[in-house]
């Protein structure tokens, strides 16, 4: 049975529109026009355990979406989900305990306390036996390079040593799935490459499954075996990203980014 497995899943919301022209601020009192908008269309996937698979699309075709549901975060309206044979809204509190997620504009760690505070937190609630939790959290502080931040306030971190932190808080209960969303937004070319060689590495050593949302094309180029184009709620390219790159580059050597532009705009995205 294959890791992640999503067949027809739908999403719409509920959007509230306030009225245009003269008095419409008092119009909008009184009147709450709404609109369905279309999140997901039908999007039906398939990965296996230990696969780097890539997300891609512009801001609004679903991706965020996508990875809500998986996460268990979001209720699809129609469709199935199974994460290694779970139903991640249905039976989150399993599901979770299997899972690391990574927002790259969002926390998970505590903002006034050091690191280390926040690693024995994380440790309580995912009841990580102490011996472990000790074994574990060395050996990420070694390989990402934080063991000199662990006594250090998250607020006092500059963005490169927070996402560093981060993806070492989301990894201490050795999650079988890893859900990386714009984790490189921000960072320097440094603290780039350091994260991608990490993430290799870990997939490696591990077999952990990531599943990465990014705009910057050169991290899905460096890190991802497979990637998925996501546009209009709609899955519309699953493949290698060599084959991507070859469906949409008009000239040999052409920038992955002006690559990716020309796919957007044949797509109509």
């Amino acid at each position: 049975m294959a890791h992640i497995e999503l067949q027809e899943i739908r999403k719409t919301y509920k959007v509230h529109e306030r009225p245009t022209g003269k008095w419409s601020v008092l119009k909008g009192a009184f009147i709450r026009n709404t609109k369905i908008v279309q999140a997901l269309g039908g999007i039906s996937f398939s990965a296996n355990q230990g696969e780097l698979v890539g997300l891609i699309g512009p801001n609004g075709a679903g991706k965020s979406t996508t990875v809500k549901i998986m996460s268990g975060i979001l209720t699809p309206d129609s469709g199935t989900c199974l994460i290694h044979g779970r139903m991640p809204w249905k039976e989150r509190k399993a599901h979770v305990a299997d899972i690391g997620v990574v927002f790259g504009q969002r926390t998970q760690l505590w903002w006034d306390v050091p690191i280390s505070d926040s690693f024995q937190l994380l440790r309580d609630i995912y009841d990580i036996p102490k011996g472990d939790f000790q074994v574990r959290s060395q050996e990420l502080a070694l390989a990402l390079d934080i063991e000199g931040l662990l006594s250090t306030p998250a607020r006092q971190l500059s963005l490169g040593q927070r996402m560093r932190c981060e993806i070492a808080a989301a990894l201490l209960h050795r999650p079988k799935l890893l859900f990386l969303d714009e984790p490189t937004i921000g960072l320097d070319a440094v603290s780039k490459l350091a994260l991608r060689a990490f993430l290799k590495e870990e997939n490696k050593q591990t077999g952990v499954t990531v599943l990465l949302t990014t705009h910057d094309m050169d991290d899905v180029d460096a890190l991802c075996n497979r990637v998925m184009v996501i546009g209009h709620g709609q899955l519309l390219y699953d493949g290698a990203f060599d084959g991507l790159k070859e469906q949409y580059a008009t000239y040999q050597g052409q920038d992955i980014d002006e690559v990716i532009a020309a796919m957007y705009k044949e797509l109509a995205l």
